[in-house]
């Protein structure tokens, strides 16, 4: 046997950054992995000894401890990303202490790296690596083939693994340290998927070995060994001299693929096949079995390829050790209405499925389907039978029978693992209880990260699980964020947080009105679609939003920059930006936009409508790019980036609107930038970054605005590919949220106090404070008295007073005497009743809010048993859409008919057309809310018109105590301006919800709030 033998070590001397600092990682839970799971493997000599293999998210081994998993690969480094492709995995029969992962992501051009097996003599603690001369595809049509890698079960020092894109099969004999082509094999595989799309255009290669245990004995090799290879016209081969020569077994099936070939004690060699690789593909295919003492072949398919019910192919087969001829094998792609399960206990001759039709569109259940460990698996579906939600799953390429326990039984999916423990329920009329078992699995690929300063801590955008709302970093979210049902970017506005804006891709083939953008009003609780979008854009690319929500601007990747000024209704293309320019905001000038592109950098002062490139030179023109400006600063802007190939490469930092940079010379290489709370002692936002620094590939954190870095990761927390996203939080220091490429959201926290101030306190930079922090402001002109308000500066100044994402002006809103503010009466008189909320901004330090109740004794309680609160989504003087954000409480004892309610807002047409008014979000469901329009018969001060909210009886009743929300959008037909700047119900200054006496509340034809005007 000829062949170049192949070894190295991994884990040689390292150097180190000079400054580091201990820190804390922990993954952020989602609890049910959010990835494709190709391969799980049980350990056939010891119980409870089980591991899982992912494309793109690494290793896993199962915790019997806490019923959960334990990643393997959270060592691998940016440089050998790939090594978190997982193709094969093998665990020892004889030695279990010894676990062999063949690793790569990708055989064609995107990863660089050729491919590596990865041995463990500790179950994975450990590792040392065996370079391959060739790659490996964990991530590759037909990853869920397998498994390509295996142990000798008589002699454990001989292994075998069969490799893709025409490398044929390799041996070691040595426990994996050296590798030799086995020369003699004679068929490296002809299937290719698609030869004019690379991803898809070599050759899939082998897909399984299987050795036949009683061909050998202890410490003898085995003689007999079957091969399964990707070639529809002769697949499966078998040597009978321990692997010196090779046949094609006779008899055997053509025309597809053999995705695995299980060996059962008694001699029985089944094989599932399909037409196509997989995981995605996969329309017709069998099953067969081989009796290897015979030598006859059988079709025993449940549904066999000629029948017209079947158009799936078959993936995942287990045969049950302790019972040879019990079977289950899985539809590999059976979408509609849901995978299937078959289960024979007779060895194929006779099979009963997991489901039944029962009359269309009516299935019964043979199981039942527990997703509490994480309950976003419904992918906040609602489908119509015969489809249900959750599904089976899909993509089953991998199932699996514990050969200690006949009961257990685990199956991966395209999103995650499902399980049973009474699988021998199904053999005596009980139904199989399936749950989530992928505790601890966080395979997710990340597009986005945000951390706004109120509400959730941390707001993910995702590959193919869109992304969450995480409220509790510890628990699996409750719903995946939908509408769009994908994201590739997210931002928030960061003087209205809970006003946040998404972009993906809309499935069009699905639903052809569906929009690639998404709002949320309620920071990422609740999501609604946009009306419009850039037009024959596909979706996908970059958005960023105003820093007061009034515009948005959205980077298309292929019909170029748009920005829109209401709310996403309609859409014009910005001049003076490129293409598929990178995108942000300023955090502060609501009218300022910046964008990259090639090199170049360019700025908006009017919301995004015009860019101009500014004279800023040095920049990267290639490679991976981000960057931000810093909140509470305008013009401040980070730039990371750049490429080893383009020749610049690292972190650049600008204090004027892009005009210029200035590159940082103490970092090398960097790739995303984020910012958090600031050190104690210091004002500026701590800077996070995945960079390389000293020659050290690392998280590094800086508290002096990039003067001096410490890195916060270790060599054993590397997570890979870090370079997606990467924020800090704006309300805990020392916090940072890491996004990765399939080894799911990390988060650290700091384990040492930050170095106490040289100074004593108070510091510039410490945060000031005012007294009081609420008042109270009667518009009754008899009662109208100024608000006075007392600073604790602590060394900073004032710098400016909002309310909301308006600035209030000096001498004419509020006066300042050395450290006390006066709030004026007559700017108090002119804001609506309800609370007003002024937020103090200071050079440095926390910003701090002073609420004020304003009231008029002279005008009655409203009465009854409603309450409406209210503000505007857009405060725009002049806009196509008025949008009420109203929130309806049932303030009385007893429960209330929603369609015996009616709301009016008050307004001037400025023009008048026919309107429409669209309910984006309700908790009563948007289709159970009604809009009219009801001209006055003679106008009043602010209002000729009013749109009247009502409810149809679908919206069933509101409980005493009970609110719900109402996301309100009003316009007309021709999308012409209203001024509502006037308008009666319109709150000029409020971002969040409060008492709204100009919008009234009727029950059953009765006035119980507000007043008309």
């Amino acid at each position: 046997m000829a062949g170049s033998a192949f070894t190295g070590l991994l884990g040689a001397e390292r150097a180190h950054a000079a400054d580091s600092e201990s820190y804390q990682w922990r993954k952020v839970v989602t609890g049910g992995g959010g990835g494709f799971v190709p391969g799980i493997i049980f350990n056939t000599t010891e119980p409870d000894l089980i591991y899982a293999r992912t494309d793109i998210g690494g290793a896993y081994r199962w915790n019997p401890d806490d019923n959960g998993w334990i990643q393997l690969l959270d060592w691998v480094g940016m440089d050998e990303w790939g090594k978190t492709g997982v193709d094969a995995l093998a665990t020892d029969p004889v030695d279990p202490n010894r676990l062999y992962l063949a690793v790569g992501t990708y055989t064609n051009s995107w990863d660089p790296n050729n491919g590596s097996i990865l041995r463990s003599t500790d179950r994975g603690s450990t590792w040392q690596v065996s370079h391959l001369p060739f790659k490996v595809g964990g991530n590759m049509p037909g990853r869920s083939m397998g498994e390509r890698l295996a142990i000798d079960p008589n002699k454990n020092n001989i292994l075998y693994f069969g490799a893709r894109s025409g490398n044929g099969l390799w041996r070691s004999t040595d426990y994996g340290a050296t590798w030799s082509k086995v020369t003699s094999f004679p068929n490296p595989g002809t299937y290719i998927e698609n030869p004019d799309y690379e991803y898809q255009s070599d050759i899939v290669g082998l897909a399984w070995i299987t050795f036949d245990p009683s061909t050998g004995s202890p410490g003898q090799a085995t003689q007999t060994i079957y091969v399964g290879v990707a070639d529809k016209n002769e697949s499966v081969y078998r040597s009978t001299d321990g692997g010196a020569t090779w046949s094609a077994v006779p008899g055997q099936p053509t025309g597809y693929l053999p995705h695995h070939g299980v060996l059962s004690s008694n001699g029985q060699l089944y094989i599932p096949y399909s037409d196509g690789a997989g995981p995605y593909d996969g329309t017709k295919g069998d099953v067969w079995k081989y009796d290897t003492a015979t030598g006859i072949w059988t079709n025993i398919s449940p549904i066999p390829s000629s029948s017209s019910d079947n158009y799936f192919g078959y993936g995942g087969l287990a045969v049950d050790a302790q019972n040879p001829n019990t079977i289950v094998v899985a539809t590999l792609n059976s979408w509609w209405p849901d995978a299937i399960l078959f289960r024979s206990t007779d060895g194929g001759a006779t099979w009963s499925r997991i489901w039944d039709w029962d009359g269309y569109p009516n299935r019964t259940l043979r199981y039942t389907q527990d997703i509490s460990g994480a309950p976003w698996l419904d992918f906040g579906n609602n489908p119509s039978p015969p489809e249900v939600t959750p599904k089976l799953g899909w993509m089953i390429g991998d199932l699996e029978i514990d050969p200690f326990n006949p009961d257990r039984m685990m199956y991966g999916t395209g999103a995650t693992i499902y399980g049973t423990n009474n699988l021998t329920a199904w053999d005596t009329g009980g139904k199989v209880n399936i749950s989530v078992m992928a505790k601890g699995i966080e395979e997710t690929a990340v597009t986005d990260l945000i951390s706004p300063p109120s509400g959730a801590h941390l707001i993910s955008g995702l590959l193919d699980v869109t992304g969450f709302r995480h409220d509790d970093l510890t628990r699996p979210p409750a719903k995946m964020m939908t509408h769009p049902n994908s994201t590739t970017d997210i931002d928030y506005a960061e003087l209205d947080p809970s006003f946040i804006v998404r972009v993906g891709q809309a499935d069009k083939s699905a639903d052809p009105n569906a929009k690639s953008i998404g709002f949320s009003r309620d920071g990422g609780s609740n999501w609604y679609a946009g009306n419009g979008e850039p037009p024959g854009t596909a979706g996908g690319g970059k958005v960023a939003l105003a820093a007061n929500g009034s515009s948005i601007l959205w980077s298309t990747p292929d019909a170029g920059v748009y920005y829109s000024s209401n709310g996403g209704n309609s859409w014009t293309a910005s001049t003076g930006v490129p293409k598929g320019a990178k995108i942000a905001s300023d955090r502060v000038n609501p009218n300022k936009f910046y964008a990259w592109s090639a090199g170049n950098f360019y700025v908006s002062t009017n919301g995004g409508a015009a860019f101009t490139q500014t004279a800023a030179t040095g920049l990267p023109a290639e490679g991976d790019l981000d960057f931000k400006a810093v909140p509470g600063i305008e013009g401040d802007i980070w730039l990371a980036g750049g490429s080893t190939t383009g020749g610049k490469y690292g972190l650049w930092h600008s204090t004027d609107s892009g005009a210029s940079f200035t590159k940082l010379s103490n970092v090398q290489e960097a790739n995303v930038i984020g910012f958090g709370k600031h050190a104690p002692g210091h004002s500026y936002m701590a800077l996070y970054t995945s960079a390389k620094m000293d020659g050290v590939r690392g998280i590094f954190r800086s508290n002096d605005a990039g003067a001096t870095w410490v890195r916060i990761n270790d060599d054993q927390h590397q997570y890979a590919s870090t370079n997606s996203a990467i924020t800090g939080d704006p309300r805990i220091y020392g916090r940072v949220y890491i996004g990765t490429n399939g080894l799911g959201i990390v988060y650290g926290d700091a384990l040492t106090n930050p170095p106490e101030p040289e100074v004593p306190q108070p510091q510039p930079g410490s945060d000031s404070m005012i007294a009081p922090t609420a008042a109270a402001f009667d518009k009754n002109v008899s009662n109208q008295a100024d608000v006075t308000v007392a600073m604790t500066l602590n060394g900073n100044t004032l710098t400016a007073i909002r309310s909301g994402s308006a600035v209030l002006t000096e001498g004419s809103h509020y006066t300042v005497s050395g450290s006390t503010v006066t709030i004026l009466s007559g700017y108090l008189a002119s804001q609506p009743l309800g609370q007003l909320t002024l937020t103090f901004q200071f050079s440095a330090g926390a910003a701090q809010e002073l609420n004020i109740s304003i009231q008029d004794s002279s005008v009655p309680a409203p009465a009854g048993d409603i309450k409406v609160e209210m503000y505007n989504g857009s405060l725009s003087d002049v806009t196509n859409t008025i949008s009420p954000r109203i929130k309806l409480t049932n303030t009385g004892s007893e429960a209330i008919n929603l369609s015996d309610v009616k709301l009016r807002y008050y307004y001037t047409i400025d023009g008048d057309k026919p309107q429409n008014l669209f309910c984006d979000w309700t908790q009563a469901g948007s289709s159970n809310v009604t809009g009219t329009f009801v001209k006055l018969p003679a106008a009043v001060n602010g209002a000729d018109y009013y749109a009247e909210i009502g409810f149809t009886s679908g919206a069933g009743s509101l409980a005493a105590g009970q609110s719900i929300d109402l996301q309100i959008r009003i316009s007309k037909s021709d999308w012409s301006n209203y001024s509502q700047s006037d308008d009666y119900s319109f709150d000029s200054t409020s971002t969040s919800y409060k008492d709204a006496p100009r919008v009234t509340g009727y029950v059953s034809g009765s006035l119980q709030w507000g007043m008309e005007p």
